[in-house]
């Protein structure tokens, strides 16, 4: 795997954020995942693509240890934020969902207001000491979500008085308010329109320059738009990872080459 780090942002060896080695999960009996090798590099959009249930999913929500909520789910392997292993029992999930953050398929805004929405981690996780600096807080991630200028005059507003695309703008704007190394999203456009879709697109690209972001989508022509790196996953197997340009117009594995060109899916 280490041969497919090297073209890209120049040697990238080195800038790993997150490294996956032989992680398994478990459902109960079912063997959902089988050894899993894979590094989130710096500042770089990863995008997991794969057919439903092959796996993808399951493996974005080990990385801030969501599955720790799925009764029966038992987690192998090794992953590590920074050289520290996030499954280790010292280690408080709450905590890493903080450095992890996620944004999730549907829009899932909070009954509060706008400010509330965004202000709730750093309130939660005392990131802030005064309202001055909770305020500059919240501008700041709504202008990292491109939606502040479109409700920096109603704060006060409910958050989910906000259309789809909004709403699911200020879920990323509530996800990098508590200033996450990692955020994570699953399959976040889904369930918006085109002109949202792009707009969301757009944002992500933008989010790269002070994040690390991974993103599990089922449109492979999004992976490709918004991406750097992609990892393919198919029957609980993550069967090749590199360079996104790579990966769609010469991969290296025959089931990569077959689910690209539509004959698996």
């Amino acid at each position: 795997m280490n041969d497919m780090r090297l073209t890209e942002r120049n040697v990238a060896s080195d800038t790993a954020k997150m490294r996956a080695r032989k992680v398994q999960v478990y459902y109960g009996d079912n063997h959902a995942l089988k050894d899993v090798d894979v590094d989130i590099l710096d500042k770089t959009v990863t995008a997991f693509i794969g057919p439903s249930g092959c796996g993808k999913s399951t493996f974005l929500r080990c990385l801030n240890r969501m599955n720790d909520t799925i009764a029966g789910c038992r987690v192998e392997g090794e992953i590590t934020l920074e050289a520290e292993n996030i499954y280790d029992r010292r280690v408080d999930p709450v905590q890493l969902r903080a450095k992890v953050g996620m944004v999730f398929q549907k829009p899932n805004p909070f009954p509060k207001s706008i400010y509330d929405n965004v202000a709730y981690g750093p309130r939660i996780h005392g990131l802030t000491r005064s309202k001055a600096e909770l305020d500059e807080r919240v501008e700041q991630s709504l202008r990292r979500a491109a939606l502040w200028n479109e409700v920096k005059d109603r704060l006060l507003s409910p958050g989910t008085g906000l259309s789809g695309g909004q709403q699911q703008r200020l879920c990323i704007a509530r996800a990098v308010a508590t200033e996450p190394e990692v955020l994570l999203m699953d399959e976040p456009c889904s369930a918006l329109d085109p002109i949202a879709t792009a707009q969301v697109e757009e944002l992500i690209d933008e989010l790269r320059e002070n994040f690390s972001v991974v993103i599990v989508t089922h449109s492979m022509q999004q992976a490709a738009r918004v991406s750097q790196k992609t990892a393919f996953f198919h029957l609980g197997h993550l069967v090749e990872y590199g360079d996104t340009g790579q990966i769609f117009t010469n991969p290296r594995d025959p089931r990569t080459e077959s689910y690209i060109t539509g004959r698996i899916g």
